[in-house]
């Protein structure tokens, strides 16, 4: 049962985090180059545009959840498992929701680093 328990875990963990990086990214883009704004605008206009991005909470959000998930899953098994199932999968999370969410171009050299990444998990499951 525990072994249950540490693969969900991982899995929110991957969930939160790929949505939180996704929340963060949009948001990001949405708000703009902050250097540019405080050159133009002044830091107190950077403050206020980050303090009422909605969508940035909702990633701060979504981070948290992860960061607390992960430690759960640590408190249950091995950071030898944790860690890098957690890292691993994330990344190819991440890859995924950039080119379906973001419409970002991800490149075959991305793909089959992902690819790597799941033969990672595979041998790192084989314990």
């Amino acid at each position: 049962m525990r072994t249950l328990y540490t693969w969900l875990c991982i899995s929110t963990t991957v969930f939160a985090a790929a949505s939180g990086d996704v929340l963060v990214a949009l948001a990001m883009r949405r708000i703009g180059d902050l250097g540019d704004l405080r050159r133009s605008q002044g830091f107190v206009a950077v403050m206020i545009r980050l303090l009422s991005s909605g969508v940035l909470f909702g990633g701060v959000f979504f981070m948290t959840i992860a960061f607390f998930s992960n430690l759960i899953g640590l408190s249950w098994a091995d950071l030898s498992l944790v860690g890098p199932a957690s890292a691993a999968l994330t990344f190819i999370a991440n890859a995924i929701a950039a080119k379906w969410f973001l419409h970002e171009n991800v490149d075959r050299r991305r793909w089959l680093a992902t690819i790597f990444v799941c033969c990672g998990v595979l041998l790192l499951t084989r314990s």
